[in-house]
């Protein structure tokens, strides 16, 4: 495994994500900002959950052409539209659902940026991911 996620002593330990990735690969994969768009380029119509849910399964892909898995992501960053507190459920629903689709845990250290807008007015949520393979 090219990637050991930890939360060291003295910092908060946070449930959805570790405040620390090691990284101990040799292959350095840098996946685009994904949003919520199915294999035509069509956007998937509905709430940020759902938006967070394909963006996920969008990166799975991503990583699955680079020969990995969630497994080894060793950081996240959000980038939300207009950004409140009250956007984390849905947020963290999202995650759980593709979690559950992906059969994984995806816990690495993550970034949540509020911003204006994306590039296209639907999108909700675009998610960057870094990850490294052996």
């Amino acid at each position: 495994m090219a990637i050991t996620l930890r939360n060291p002593e003295g910092l908060p330990k946070i449930d959805v994500y570790r405040q620390v990735a090691i990284a101990s690969g040799s292959k350095l994969v840098f996946i685009a900002g994904q949003v919520a768009w199915d294999a035509e380029g069509v956007t998937i119509e509905g709430d940020l959950a759902a938006q967070v849910e394909q963006s996920y399964l969008n990166i799975a892909t991503a990583l699955a052409e680079a020969g990995g898995s969630f497994d080894d992501v060793a950081k996240l960053t959000f980038y939300v539209v207009d950004w409140t507190a009250d956007k984390m459920p849905p947020l963290l629903e999202g995650i759980s659902r593709a979690a559950a689709k992906l059969v994984v845990t995806p816990v690495p250290p993550a970034t949540l940026i509020g911003v204006a807008a994306l590039d296209v007015p639907e999108h909700l949520v675009e998610i960057e991911a870094t990850a490294v393979l052996d």
